[in-house]
Parts: structure tokens; sequence; C-alpha cells
């Protein structure tokens, strides 16, 4: 490792030095527990709901409302991360969607109420996440932060597989005891952090704290306004925009060029190709190439994820698509921890949790833009043209983003300056020796400070 936690170019972290932080370990089962819920949580509801009503418009409708918090509001909540110790977040909005999911899962509860229930317990999610984010780079240092960040992102993709299969199988039996399994699941959760993990003041400082829009303000401005942070975002955005578009469009994908395949086989297929070349993407490249070389990587892979996606202009089989859409999410997969460790490590502390909240946000609203745009542009023309010239157009923007990237000795001015304004405040320097203060006798030893005391009382006393 070498200094300011940048990440050593001789080697990259291996998984033991990672699992070997207590603390890392209790916080990534917390993670897991917490997104198989939330997945868990979606696949009961949306079926409780169709039930209740028989109507796909309001399953639809629970399905979606998970996101909402991050459209209407992921920076603004957090925010409110930022301004309170991490650990405290973190088990607050586990409990609150513990209890939350309780009451969703009382036998009669109309479907509105439902719906707002569910919402409520969703704004949970920002800061919640956003607190997770922040505390990281506090516990792994140097490579061990990519590293880890790649286990999180391969392990988010399985929990989100696990959680709706799960919550299919366990709410087609009875969407109430899902449920009662989704309220367990975060109450779990919140008691691996509380016991595992080490209690810390908050990061934000007294001279940062105003009213929280301008706090929030503040989160869009750092990583914006700083070069590059923005050549990041830019980058992480763009790569959105590409992968997302295959698993959004499967289904109607599959119902119209599945060929000989089931076509909920070739739905499946599909959809679960982009998870799970993140999968392996993101163990393959985070654990055997070097931090160096990764950093390197990042631009190559940047442009051939929405280059691997091209060749669907000619209508290939749902099977190679697959093939196709895992490479894409290998791609991906590749570049986004190493983007994100250089985002962290040129972000300062304090600001980190707010600047997730803009990244998160900005990534939902992205990937929904892009299933929207490439799904009303499917309903004139074929998939395969859409899908094949929006990653064309994706090839470009890359090509762009990529030749703007920053040098390397501009990120590495940037990760040195937030090092410094991170570093604890320098100890006021001692007085000189004198009369109260003999040179041979160090002014903060307790020898010296008893001494004093007595000194002064005996000079009260006469």
């Amino acid at each position: 490792m070498v200094p300011n936690g940048q990440p050593s170019p001789a080697r990259p972290a291996t998984f033991r030095e990672v699992f070997a932080q207590r603390e890392y370990r209790f916080v990534l089962t917390a993670g897991v527990l917490s997104w198989v819920g939330d997945y868990l949580a979606k696949a009961a509801v949306t079926l409780l709901v169709y039930r209740e009503t028989e109507s796909v418009a309001l399953s639809a409708a629970a399905f979606a409302i998970s996101y909402l918090p991050w459209l209407v509001g992921g920076p603004l909540l957090a925010t409110v991360a930022e301004r309170h110790p991490h650990r405290a977040v973190m088990v607050t909005c586990d409990l609150i969607r513990m209890v939350l999911l309780l009451v969703i899962a009382v036998p009669g509860m109309p479907t509105p109420l439902i719906l707002a229930l569910l919402f409520t317990a969703t704004l949970a999610n920002p800061p919640g996440q956003a607190a997770r984010s922040a505390l990281l780079p506090r516990i792994l240092t140097g490579d061990r932060l990519v590293v880890g960040m790649s286990i999180n992102a391969s392990v988010g993709q399985a929990a989100q597989v696990v959680g709706y299969l799960l919550g299919a199988a366990i709410a087609a039996a009875s969407p109430t005891l899902a449920l009662l399994v989704t309220s367990a699941t975060y109450a779990v959760s919140a008691t691996l952090i509380r016991l595992g993990v080490i209690a810390r003041p908050t990061a934000m400082k007294a001279a940062h704290r105003s009213h929280l829009l301008r706090e929030t303000g503040e989160g869009f401005r750092i990583v914006f306004g700083q070069p590059v942070l923005r050549a990041i975002a830019i980058l992480v955005f763009s790569a959105m925009l590409f992968s997302i578009v295959p698993e959004g469009l499967a289904a109607a994908w599959a119902g119209q060029h599945a060929d000989d395949m089931d076509q909920g086989l070739a739905q499946a297929v599909i959809m679960a190709a982009v998870p799970a070349g993140y999968i392996l993407g993101g163990l393959v490249v985070g654990r055997l190439v070097a931090p160096a070389r990764r950093i390197a990587l990042m631009r190559p892979l940047a442009v051939l994820a929405p280059l691997l996606l091209v060749p669907t202009l000619l209508d290939p089989s749902p099977i190679v698509v697959a093939l196709l859409a895992a490479g894409c999410g290998f791609a991906v997969a590749g570049l986004l921890p190493t983007a994100n460790g250089l985002f962290v490590q040129a972000l300062p502390d304090g600001f980190r949790a707010r600047a997730f909240g803009v990244m998160a946000s900005g990534m939902q609203v992205i990937q929904g833009l892009a299933v929207l745009v490439t799904g009303l542009l499917a309903e004139r023309f074929s998939i395969p043209l859409v899908v094949g010239l929006w990653s064309s157009a994706g090839v470009l923007l890359m090509t762009a983003v990529v030749l703007s990237w920053p040098s390397q000795a501009k990120v590495d001015a940037a990760i040195e300056a937030t090092s410094r304004a991170d570093a604890p405040d320098p100890a006021p320097p001692a007085p000189r020796p004198g009369p109260d203060h003999p040179g041979d006798q160090p002014v903060n030893s307790p020898a010296g400070g008893q001494r004093d005391a007595r000194e002064r009382h005996r000079d009260t006393v006469s």
C-alpha cells in the first residue's frame, strides 16, 4: 500500500485481507440481509397487491414505488445520513423498515394504505445506503477498499436474484409469510450493525452545517464542480445508459424473438445475463488484476461495454443476446469498483454520504430513462435495431468520455488534496519553557499537570 490510501501498483488486495476486517464482515452480512429483504419485499408486495386487486397497473405501481424515493428525494435523504453517525443511521433505517413491513403484513390492509406504507418504508433506503457507502472507506483502506467494493457489487447482484426467487416462492404460498421473513431480515441486519460496527461521530464538521437544502446543494456542487469527481460521475452515468437496456427490454425481446426457445426461459436468460456478467467481472477484475492495471483498463472497458451490444443489430438468438449482455455486464463491473474507489479517495470525508445520494439518484434516473426511451423506440422499430443503434451511439459517447478523462497526475493531485484536507488538525504548539513549565517536563504529561494543579492549589490557599 502506498501513502494516502491509494492502491498499490504492486498487487491487488486479497479477499483474505478484506474479510480480515471484522467490521467489514458485519457490514457486508447486514447489507446482504437488507438487499435480500428489499427484493423479497418487492416480490411479496407486488403479488399481494395483485391478489387483492387483480390489477396489473396497481401491481406494477407496487413494484415501481420503491424507486420513487431515489427519484424525488435521494440526495436530500442522503444528506440526512451525513448529519448523523453512520451506525445510528443504518440501525434506525433497518428498524423503520422492519416495523412498517410488519404493519403491511397485517391481513386485510387496504391497498392504498399498503402502497403508502411501502413508500414510507422505502424512504429509509437512501439514507441507509448512503451511510453504508460513507462508512466503508472508514473501515477499508487502500486497495482493500476497491476489492471490498467489488465484493459488495457482486454480492448485491446475487442478493437481487436470491431475493426475487425467495420472494416469488414464499409469496406464492403466503405473501404474509414473505413479509414477515422480510421484516426479520431487517431486524437481524440492525442487530449485526449495532453489535459489529464501532460507534463513530459524524464526519460532517460543524463549520459545514447549515440547512438541509443548502447541504444537499453542496453535495451536487462537489460532485460536478471538482473536475476529477465530475469525470468519474460522467463515466459512471454513461455506463448506466447501456448496460440496463437488455434487462429492461428482455420481456418484449423474448416475446418477439424467442425463436424455438420457451418465451419465459428466453426472458429469464436475458434478464439474468447482465447480473451474472456483473458478478463474474467484479470478482475477476477486482481480485486478479493489479490496482494500477485496473485503472489503466477503465477506459478500454468503458468503450467495450456498449460495443459488445452492437452485434444485436443482426437479430441473434436469445442465447447469443444473453452472452453479449453478460459481456457488457462483465465490462461494467470491471470498471465501476475502480471508478468508485477513485471517487471515494478524491472525496472529502464529510461529503461522502451526500455524494453517494447524488450518484445513486443519478444512476436510478438514467437507467429508468434508458429503458423508457428504448422501449418507446421499440414501439416503432425492431428491438434488435433499437438496441444495436443505441449501443453504437454508446460507443461514440464512451469514446468522447475517455478522451476527455483527466490525466493520472490530476487524479493523484485530487486524491492528495483530499488526503490533506481529511488529515486531523495539528496539535497546537507547546509553550516555550518558562517558570511554570520547566524545559525537561512535557506540558501535557500527567505529572506536569498534577504538579501545576498542586502549585495552583497552594497559591490559592496561601
